[in-house]
């Protein structure tokens, strides 16, 4: 395992035709950025520490639920979300059936509105309007 504030070490743990299974580590400041899974569904599973998952809302403060060690959450292909580290050195595993082949990568123009781009699923994740 490593961790880092500047990139997340995550690995491909599994990968065949129905399943995909990626171990990510997670260091204070790693942040996804908003996304999503394109067709697959997911389920996570903190194994060490918590990880924030971020369900954006229209208006209002955006829903945040910490997922501590031991719990798990899943969800659709229609979710869009956000993950950070709630505690340095979590770690958590993601299964993704079917396979992810591409994801994505959401940002907010200086309007306010939210634009979708297309990612390859080997990309890291990081908030789109750092890049």
């Amino acid at each position: 395992m490593a961790f880092s504030a500047g990139s997340r070490h995550y690995a491909s743990l599994y990968r065949d035709e129905h399943v995909d299974v990626w171990l990510l580590c997670w260091a204070t400041g790693n942040d996804t950025g908003w996304h999503d899974h394109d067709v697959s569904s997911g389920a996570v599973r903190v194994v060490r520490g918590a990880v924030d998952e971020h369900n954006p809302r229209m208006s209002g403060d955006h829903l945040v639920t910490t997922v501590a060690a031991d719990a798990s959450f899943c969800f659709g292909p229609d979710h869009i979300h956000r993950l950070t580290a709630a505690r340095d050195g979590s770690v958590s595993i993601h299964a993704y059936s079917p396979p992810l082949w591409r994801m994505g990568q959401y940002t907010f123009t200086q309007e306010g509105l939210m634009r979708r781009y297309s990612v390859s699923y080997a990309e890291e994740l990081r908030p789109a309007d750092a890049a």
